[in-house]
């Protein structure tokens, strides 16, 4: 049973709670495009960032085994233009590993919502910066998400989050999106969730066959984004032809 509670927010029937009728993440558009910002880590986004004291032994391990590696390679750490460079590297790849800090599912269940809508939102164009696993190079590029709903939506913003989240990850490509799908299948339980990345690899690119216009696209679908009408109407709105 749904209830108010004392701060005049309404608590639905999973817990969750919700202002009285209007969420500012969702906007008037079901077929939106978007890109993504840096990942808020306040409180309203469940995030649990790493803490003073393990930042602070992160970053000094990091540091010091950046500073192994400039001697490595034949160069000198403490020469001008290097002298912070360990620092700056660790707190680079803090930044771009923050994902692992943060949970997702707790990012959409903050703002579900009860809606009686029942055919695709895409949320488009959804920028991707990580990093490949295999070679520590950015891979960059950009997602479409869509999903049916089955009586609940999400704010449409949470979408791009929880791309970035697993985005700031060390990640094959493959695998972010099958975890972009899963998240959204397992917190809204839709009818079908839809997932497409095209990204172009810099480990492929600036080394290795060095093939600098090549472009890796991978999908993931569940539920009703199977049938091939539903895949044919998302492919449709991806490419956004008539």
């Amino acid at each position: 049973m749904s209830g108010r509670t004392e701060q005049g927010h309404i608590l639905d029937d999973h817990g969750v709670k919700h202002g009285d009728n209007h969420d500012p993440d969702h906007g008037p558009s079901s077929r939106a495009s978007g890109s993504v910002a840096q990942v808020n880590r306040s409180a309203d986004d469940s995030t649990t960032a790493m803490d003073s004291t393990a930042a602070a032994d992160s970053t000094a391990a990091l540091r010091e085994h950046v500073s192994g590696i400039l001697k490595a390679i034949g160069e000198d750490p403490d020469r001008e233009g290097l002298r912070l460079t360990p620092e700056r590297f660790a707190k680079s790849m803090q930044f771009l590993t923050q994902g692992y800090n943060m949970d997702p599912r707790a990012v959409l269940e903050k703002a579900l919502f009860r809606e009686d809508y029942s055919e695709i939102i895409l949320v488009k164009d959804i920028e991707i910066f990580s990093l490949c696993e295999h070679h520590m190079l950015p891979f960059i590029g950009k997602a479409h998400v869509a999903y049916i709903p089955n009586g609940r939506i999400v704010g449409l913003s949470k979408i791009p989050r929880v791309v970035d989240i697993y985005a700031r990850r060390l990640q094959v490509q493959e695998r972010l999106t099958l975890q972009i799908r899963d998240a959204i299948q397992e917190v809204l339980e839709p009818q079908g969730v839809g997932v497409i990345i095209e990204a172009r690899h810099l480990c492929m690119i600036m080394r290795g066959v060095q093939k600098q216009h090549s472009v890796t696209t991978t999908s993931a679908m569940s539920g009703q984004f199977f049938d091939p009408c539903t895949r044919a109407e998302f492919m449709r709105l991806v490419r956004g032809s008539d």
